[in-house]
């Protein structure tokens, strides 16, 4: 099984490595690893690792915290496609298939970012429309979205009394981006965590914008 586990850890030298060494004692082996963000002498590292079938995810925060320094955020089922060109792929395609580009969108998004799920939403007198959704989109109806007009990108609330109460019980976390203007968004999901980064939110926000502008939206 493949799991995505976020640690926080000193940026100093040998640091990860000494992660990737404690990780190995536990038969995980390490598919990839991203830098979310770096700041104050820490870094936010994002692992996708494998581990026998079997072993329990405990197993590697344990594994990982036995590092001095080394503070696992969180741990969660990782299902998606490890590639380095994601973003630039996925950009292709929604040109490639511009009628079918926000579902395309909808659908590829989570994958960049490593999320759960994303739906587009536009902003209407009658209340929010959902104009495109991935495949693991809850079908839970979300026609009161206060945040929208959204002029910039952020980290919602996912305590807000709009957000449903099913993903409250999953404790998702929320982070939304205009998609070419304040009155259509690309909002996406993480149920169980971990919580979006300001890293995290800056890189959506810069993907949503290529993609408006390949779409004119």
């Amino acid at each position: 099984m493949s799991f995505l586990i976020r640690v926080q850890l000193p940026d100093t030298p040998g640091t990860l490595g000494a992660v990737a060494t404690a990780l190995g004692t536990v038969g995980a082996d390490i598919l990839s690893v991203d830098v979310v963000e770096r700041s104050g002498g820490l870094a936010i590292d994002d692992l996708v690792v494998e581990i026998p079938s079997g072993r329990l995810p405990d197993a590697l925060i344990t594994a990982a915290e036995s590092v001095d320094g080394v503070e696992v955020d969180a741990v969660r089922p990782y299902a998606g496609v490890l590639d380095t060109h994601r973003e630039l792929e996925l950009v292709e395609e929604i040109a490639a298939k511009p009628a079918s580009g926000l579902e395309i969108l909808a659908e590829g998004v989570p994958r960049i970012i490593r999320a759960g799920w994303a739906v587009v939403v536009e902003y209407s007198e009658a209340g929010a429309v959902r104009l495109a959704s991935s495949s693991a989109a809850p079908e839970t109806p979300i026609t009161d979205l206060p945040w929208l007009p959204l002029e910039r990108a952020t980290i919602l609330d996912a305590e807000e009394t709009w957000v449903p109460e099913t993903w409250k019980e999953l404790g998702t976390e929320l982070a939304a981006t205009p998609l070419g203007k304040p009155g259509k968004a690309l909002l996406v999901a993480r149920p169980g965590g971990p919580n979006f980064r300001a890293a995290e939110v800056a890189r959506l926000a810069h993907f949503a914008g290529i993609v408006a502008v390949v779409l004119d939206s």
